[in-house]
């Protein structure tokens, strides 16, 4: 994915938001559990090459197959 063309400020002001939501409770939760399914799966023998756990169809599934609520766009999604 290309970098965005940002302003020093702005890159500043974005890591601080990013930082911000990835340490909310409910994300927290999330990468936790993620962490745990993957070292679980790992010890399985399962390859995970590649692979995120999706938290909606609780599988692994294909980086890009886990972005976007599965082609239909993240406005449909909640």
């Amino acid at each position: 994915m290309a970098k965005q063309n940002l302003t020093p400020t702005a890159q500043r002001m974005k890591a601080i938001r990013d930082k911000r939501a990835a340490m909310t409770p409910g994300r927290r939760k999330k990468k936790a559990d993620s962490q745990k399914k993957r070292r679980d799966a790992k010890k399985r023998g399962t390859c995970l090459v590649g692979k995120d756990y999706d938290h909606k169809d609780n599988k692994f599934k294909s980086v890009k197959a886990n972005r976007g609520n599965d082609g239909k766009g993240t406005k449909r999604e909640g």
